[in-house]
């Protein structure tokens, strides 16, 4: 990813996490693959849900750095483990 030069370094870094936490390929058409996307899609989203909620309720107390380590760490319990959908899957099909 780019860095992105108008925000501060940690500024960056959060949106950094944030994006990465978020980027979730589509599963296949399997029923499983869909089920194992909609878990990671929910863990992630309510890791950085909850992070980003902590860092604006206590400013001073957990820092920017403290909540990019928790997104990541976080995004990490939850590795994409399922087959990504492809274009190809369906073109074979018809």
């Amino acid at each position: 990813m780019s860095r992105l030069t108008d925000f501060p370094g940690d500024i960056t870094e959060l949106l950094t996490a944030v994006v990465e936490a978020l980027d979730i390929p589509l599963a296949s058409n399997d029923e499983n693959d869909e089920r194992a996307r909609h878990t990671i899609v929910d863990e992630r989203t309510a890791g950085v849900r909850i992070a980003l909620a902590v860092l604006l309720e206590h400013p001073g107390n957990w820092f920017l750095e403290d909540t990019v380590q928790y997104i990541r760490e976080r995004t990490a319990q939850y590795p994409v483990t399922y087959t990504p959908f492809r274009l190809c899957e369906q073109e074979d099909e018809g």
